[in-house]
């Protein structure tokens, strides 16, 4: 039978059966007694229909609510699980574990990283792929130079662009405290709470014309529309919070018997599988032709992360230590969060145009592969010290190269941060004067 023929229910029955054999498992209890093995398969398996279910949910609220806060929400529930990996470890540290904020930083820069390096980068490369094999999405520009063809933006991810820049500003000055305060907590999550009560007073825009799932949800009463999204945010959330950690503890074990150490497996491998569901997400609308939804629903994640979950780790420490405290860090993890920053800076350039091209793409890729895979050779090749201490001569190296980067292509683009700024400035002052606005007499 021809797809345009399948009932839509069809499909949000087919993605619900995705995760039933985890849902089960994990109320039973019965997940306790499967192999690591099992465990990836079933965890992973749940993970993938968790993301469409929580992707058709985002979709069907567009009609219903302004699409950033949509994506907003999106993002938050995707990274979640990354959120409690690295509040376990920031615990852990409150408990006593000295080692363990420095593995709640390390987490955390290296899922920040590979949200750019891989997802950035990978959605930018898919979404010109798609275009080649498909042909039907707008935003794809071809040039006749394969490197040259570019995705476009839209150019409402200003407001984004923007507050990320000062997330990433203030980020290059948190470790000359030598660690994660209240200050940090305040500025950091401050910045991201003024960014949803901007978007959450923008406009609810034309719907985009969908299919499937999302199409017949929006046909749907206002009441039925709002349940219905309701309980793909909620059973998506609930899927991906209980599968996501041990989908991504499997993948550690896993990776461990096969020599890899652990702490590379922390940084790396562990925030690529709680990264997962974002990475699927974007990977369906692309699909769908719908690259700039992806790229904003891939910026509101970083942005997420680079202020939530830096500004909260020192909450879940204090409160884990029992009275406020400064969640501590030393000069390795001090060096990864001036590349994390860096990467993100020059990210920020990349799009600062409202374009990232093939080339572009394929260079971010191949800064943040080669870094990793460098300091992958000095962990299987050297001691401890002598690996830690030129790693931190790696990443200080990329990060002055970042910047380099950064600086060229900034002054080369200078017009374009007045056009971001003054995009900016519209969308804050139109959302404030809508707040202020008084019903005529």
């Amino acid at each position: 039978m021809s797809s345009r023929l399948r009932h839509p229910l069809l499909g949000l029955a087919g993605g619900v059966l995705l995760t039933l054999p985890w849902i089960l498992s994990w109320l039973t209890g019965a997940n306790e007694g499967f192999s690591v093995l099992t465990t990836v398969t079933v965890a992973g398996v749940a993970v993938l229909g968790a993301s469409f279910l929580l992707a058709w949910g985002a979709e069907t609220a567009e009609k219903d609510v302004p699409r950033a806060f949509a994506i907003a929400v999106l993002a938050v529930l995707a990274v979640a699980p990354e959120y409690a990996v690295d509040a376990l470890y920031a615990w852990q540290a409150g408990q006593g574990d000295a080692a363990a904020s420095n593995l709640a930083v390390a987490n955390m820069t290296g899922a920040n990283r590979i949200l750019i390096g891989i997802g950035w980068s990978g959605i930018a490369l898919f979404s010109v792929y798609q275009a080649y094999k498909k042909g039907d999405d707008p935003n794809v520009t071809k040039t006749g130079s394969f490197l040259g063809d570019y995705v476009s933006l839209d150019r409402d991810i200003a407001l984004e662009v923007t507050f990320l820049f000062f997330a990433t500003i203030y980020a290059f000055f948190v470790p000359l405290g030598g660690g994660i305060g209240a200050i940090d907590t305040l500025f950091l999550v401050g910045l991201y709470v003024a960014y949803i009560l901007v978007i959450v007073r923008g406009d609810v825009e034309e719907v985009e014309e969908q299919v499937g799932v999302p199409a017949y949800l929006q046909q749907r009463a206002k009441p039925v529309r709002v349940l219905s999204v309701l309980a793909l945010f909620g059973y998506s959330g609930l899927l991906i919070f209980t599968a996501v950690e041990p989908f991504a503890h499997g993948l550690e074990a896993l990776g461990l018997q096969f020599g890899i150490p652990e702490f590379f497996m922390i940084q790396w491998i562990a925030p690529l599988a709680s990264e997962s569901p974002e990475l699927i997400v974007t990977a369906y609308l692309v699909n769908k032709a719908r690259s700039t939804a992806a790229f904003n629903a891939l910026i509101s994640s970083k942005l997420n992360q680079w202020t939530l979950l830096i500004g909260t780790l020192v909450v879940v420490y204090s409160i884990s230590l029992g009275q406020y405290g400064v969640l501590m860090f030393d000069e390795k993890q001090a060096a990864e969060i001036w590349i994390t920053a860096a990467q993100s800076f020059f990210a920020l350039a990349v799009l600062v145009n409202f374009t990232i091209s093939v080339r572009e793409a394929l260079l971010l890729l191949s800064l943040f592969l080669s870094q990793v895979l460098i300091e992958f050779y000095f962990i299987r090749t050297m001691t401890e010290a002598a690996a830690e201490a030129n790693s931190i001569i790696l990443l200080q190296a990329f990060t002055v190269l970042y910047l380099v980067l950064s600086a060229g292509l900034l002054i080369a683009r200078r017009s374009e941060i007045k056009t971001v700024a003054s995009l900016t400035g519209s969308t804050v002052s139109d959302a404030v004067g809508r707040e202020s606005e008084q019903p005529a007499d």
